[in-house]
């Protein structure tokens, strides 16, 4: 099997699409393959693209079974092995440094969202449960839930109004030999009717920006739930709850990375040194978890679904015309976004 990964300094393209590449006219390239690499009759070679990471490979790669991070969605490397999740899922070691494998290890985040809502005047008065929890787990309850309307490929958070019986991550598994997740432990979570929302579900594994993007929509469907909204459209409910993700998403990101912290301390103020120090709180971001952050939002942003791309994309504009308050006002009067 031949596996082909290249990475340009110089930009080739932005869609995942069939694209023409001749080796020898790209000196600067950096490429690993084993055996013949098929050639076209031009004598080039056809790759595919990454749309955000750039990464190219072979089309074959689609179909052969080479595994793709389920957080960043960049191909598994022949050298390279992904941590294997006990669900089938593979997520590569950058993603895996920031990674949320717990549900104790997920409620400072969870406060940092509840935090960030109250920031905006939007503060969730009633205590919500949030669990992190395996994709079947997540799967089963989403069966048992009446309201919502998934419309994503996968499933990876959920707000729920009724009561049942969900299982919970409750400690941080291991990674064992082969680079498996072992040693998960789990106990069953029985959820009680206290208000309009019961809890909120995530899939645990996934990066630390993922999670809090997913728990930043998820909580804006339990808002919009405890502060009596109507029953809304797929495209209005989803839509502002990913432009609730973006914006999180973006005042994550906007905290300065490792490498820009570093080059500047030296320069800096009394002053300054104070204000960052503010915004440090969070922590510093590495320079690939400020890319994945970009990436997150690249996928809100891009998203071709009516209810969650193209809802995001009215909302957001919404916003930014009218403000949130105004904007949030509107539908709840309407039922629609304002134009």
């Amino acid at each position: 099997m031949v596996f082909l990964l290249v990475w340009s300094s110089v930009f080739l393209s932005t869609k995942l699409a069939d694209q023409l590449f001749d080796l020898l006219n790209w000196p600067e390239v950096l490429y690993f393959f084993e055996g013949q690499i098929p050639k076209n009759s031009a004598g080039r070679i056809k790759y595919k693209e990454h749309p955000f990471w750039s990464q190219k490979y072979c089309p074959s790669h689609e179909r052969d079974g080479t595994p793709r991070c389920c957080s960043c969605e960049r191909m598994e490397p022949r050298d390279t092995r992904y941590l294997l999740l006990d669900d089938g899922r593979k997520l590569c070691l950058e993603c895996l440094d920031s990674a949320i494998m717990d549900t104790h290890e997920c409620q400072p985040l969870y406060l940092e969202i509840q935090d960030f809502y109250e920031g905006l005047y939007m503060k969730v008065e009633q205590q919500i449960p949030m669990l992190l929890v395996e994709r079947q787990a997540l799967n089963e309850a989403m069966e048992g839930e009446k309201n919502g309307h998934h419309h994503l490929p996968e499933t990876r958070g959920l707000c729920l109004s009724e009561e049942q019986t969900v299982t919970t991550i409750l400690r941080r598994p291991v990674i064992g030999a082969g680079h498996r997740i072992i040693n998960m432990i789990t106990e069953p979570y029985r959820l009680t009717r206290q208000c309009e929302v019961t809890a909120i579900l995530v899939l645990y594994g996934l990066p630390r920006l993922l999670t809090g993007s997913i728990l930043a929509h998820e909580m804006m469907h339990g808002w919009l739930r405890l502060k009596g909204y109507p029953s809304l459209s797929p495209e209005v409910e989803e839509g502002i709850c990913q432009v609730l993700a973006h914006m999180w998403l973006e005042a994550e990101i906007s905290v300065p990375a490792a490498s820009d912290v570093a080059s500047s301390s030296s320069s800096s103020s009394p002053s300054s040194s104070s204000s960052s120090s503010a915004s440090s709180k969070k922590g510093k971001r590495s320079d690939f978890e400020k890319k994945l952050g970009e990436f997150f939002k690249h996928q809100i942003e891009s998203d071709t679904s009516s209810a969650y791309g193209d809802g995001f994309r009215i909302g957001n504009q919404a916003v930014v015309k009218y403000g949130l308050k105004r904007t949030l006002d509107h539908i709840r009067m309407t039922g629609s976004f304002p134009l």
